[in-house]
């Protein structure tokens, strides 16, 4: 069921890059956490206390899994070839990348590393890069219906910000 979406070739490219900084915390995290506690090297800690923002980040990253989970849950359950404009999309055009941008938040403050927290950041031209070479090709794709939907859903990523 979740496979039977393929992207296009252009896509799949975009797809790998904009996943790396999420991999990168995922690696980077652990490490950091790693020195930390069994070499009493903090480098690149984030100079809050530790279990309130480790709490945070917990939450964070379950709200933006569950997110992650509910969009991917709905789009392959409505997506059937056409320009799906209901459920998370009313709201924002690119639910997918919002969701990774919550996990990549929360995998960062959780993992308590400045190096996790820089790959978040980094993260975010990429996803806007990605978002815009995305519309390009859903405007090619669907042509002034997607253009109407992008006047009528005018955020991308986050309601009143981008």
């Amino acid at each position: 069921m979740f496979l039977s979406y393929k992207p296009p070739k252009e896509l799949r490219a975009l797809f790998i890059i904009h996943y790396a900084p999420l991999l990168l915390i995922i690696l980077i995290g652990p490490l950091t956490h790693i020195l930390r506690v069994c070499y009493n090297v903090s480098l690149w800690e984030i100079p809050t206390p530790i279990v309130p923002t480790m709490a945070a980040g917990t939450l964070i990253f379950i709200g933006g899994t569950v997110f992650y989970l509910k969009w991917e849950m709905f789009w392959h359950k409505t997506y059937k070839g056409q320009l799906v404009t209901t459920g998370f999309f009313r709201y924002i055009r690119h639910p997918h990348y919002t969701s990774l941008l919550i996990i990549a938040i929360g995998l960062a403050l959780f993992f308590y590393s400045l190096a996790a927290v820089f790959f978040a950041i980094i993260s975010i031209p990429i996803m806007i890069w990605s978002i815009i070479d995305e519309e390009k090709h859903l405007l090619r794709q669907y042509g002034e219906e997607y253009r109407e939907y992008m006047y009528k859903v005018k955020w991308r990523m986050i309601p009143g910000v981008f």
